[in-house]
């Protein structure tokens, strides 16, 4: 066996604790597997007084992170977070340094990965992600080695599961958004401040680097569409339940004309499927991979089992001298991801409209639907209820976006219709 693999982890939090005690707990297998023994010889966290997952008496304490990329590390774990500050200054230096990076940090490698790559590359070193993107999932090693042969016509999927346990249990429940979100933080699957899970920017980090792997250009944030749950209500769960479907959060990439369409919003996803069957926290990715045919990911995205076993599937490639391009190409040869132009990406979309209970509105609806030549497929209106509002549901047949957001532009401005429209998209799961 050869010489020891000297491990540097930066951040001993849920992940980093869980990393440290696996590699731990399991040392003798793991060093089976690496040919190699995988030796934590440095740490850096907060506070040096609080209980740890794993023992960490036999590794050297720095106080700063950054200290670890001077370390007789030859791997640097980077699981402090945040896309600058201390996370990229350690990732930079310890790539100066001549040190194997492996790093969880979607938000960070979603604005800096294509530098760090070519960085990484330079020396002849890894830069490894998979825990970035759905947790303990495999699919970045998926898109990177395996599913190469015939290219890669879409990638999506529920990546958020702080959302992906709220929509669940806001269905099974009946309450409020708030409510949900509430009890989601007391269970410690929200934040505190939960703005980025909720409002769809951690799912848009994590679709950027799927989309980089799928479709060979450099991660890319500014080209895609991003909107989160909050205005999910229970009117329009209801309504998707009538219509055979659930809403889900999903990141969406797929090639669209000469161009590829990026966005994150909720979409209707039939239920019975498999994206549809996905419930609570569990993630998954669906992958059409042409010729090769579909595939289906899912498993846990977050939490210490799951993600620490993805950083050490990492750093046990590193010992065994996998030191493949990050996003699976040379850095040097990612392009910049060309959009689909606005609007034109097609889907049937789910209408519903809050307005007042009088003659005529239904005839105005249709006929400002059929100007902009959106096509409707069913129809639901509940109750009765004159001179008050009521809702009118409508699901369309396939029509580009761009025509859907037209006519809705010119319905908002009845007299007859209260507040802004809702539009969902519809998906196939």
């Amino acid at each position: 066996m050869t010489a020891p693999l000297r491990i540097a982890i930066a951040g001993l939090g849920t992940v980093g604790g869980g990393v440290l005690k696996a590699l731990q707990l399991r040392a003798h297998e793991l060093a089976e597997r690496a040919e190699r023994r995988l030796e934590v010889v440095a740490v850096s966290a907060r506070d040096r007084s609080k209980k740890r997952a794993g023992d960490v008496s036999k590794a050297f304490w720095h106080e700063e992170a950054a200290a670890l990329a001077g370390s007789e590390a030859d791997v640097v774990v980077e699981l402090i977070g945040g896309e600058g500050g201390s996370a990229l200054a350690l990732i930079e230096t310890a790539l100066a340094n001549g040190k194997h990076v492996v790093t969880a940090n979607k938000a960070l490698l979603a604005k800096h990965g294509a530098r760090l790559a070519a960085q990484a590359e330079k020396g002849n070193l890894a830069l490894k992600f998979e825990a970035a993107a759905a947790g303990g999932i495999p699919i970045v090693k998926a898109l990177r080695e395996s599913l190469i042969a015939h290219g890669i016509n879409s990638v999506h999927g529920i990546l958020n599961g702080t959302c992906n346990f709220i929509l669940t249990d806001m269905e099974k429940t009946g309450r409020s958004f708030a409510e949900v979100l509430k009890e989601a933080q007391a269970l410690g699957y929200a934040e505190a401040d939960p703005a980025l899970d909720v409002g769809g920017g951690d799912t848009a980090h994590k679709l950027a680097l799927l989309a980089s792997l799928a479709f060979g250009t450099a991660p890319d944030l500014k080209h895609m569409h991003v909107e989160g749950i909050a205005h999910i209500t229970q009117a329009d769960i209801g309504y998707a339940r009538e219509f055979g479907y659930r809403i889900k959060l999903l990141g969406v990439a797929r090639r669209v004309g000469g161009g590829i369409e990026q966005r994150v919003q909720p979409a209707m996803v039939r239920a019975g499927t498999p994206l549809g069957a996905v419930d609570g926290a569990f993630n998954a990715v669906a992958v059409d991979a042409g010729e090769a045919g579909p595939f289906f990911f899912e498993g846990r995205g977050a939490g210490e089992g799951p993600t620490a076993s993805a950083v050490i599937a990492d750093i046990v490639d590193i010992a065994l001298g996998s030191f493949e391009p990050a996003f699976g190409k040379p850095a040097h040869t990612l392009t910049p991801l060309v959009p689909a132009p606005e609007g034109t990406a097609a889907s049937a979309y789910y209408l519903r409209f809050d307005v007042l209970d009088i003659p005529g509105v239904v005839a105005e609806i249709a006929g400002r639907l059929a100007e902009a030549q959106v096509s409707i497929e069913s129809m639901l209106q509940r109750g009765r209820n004159p001179g008050e509002a009521v809702s009118i549901v409508m699901i369309t047949h396939e029509t580009p976006q761009l025509a859907v957001a037209r006519a809705l532009k010119s319905i908002a401005t009845s007299d007859k219709v209260l507040g802004a429209p809702s539009m969902i998209p519809m998906e196939m799961g």
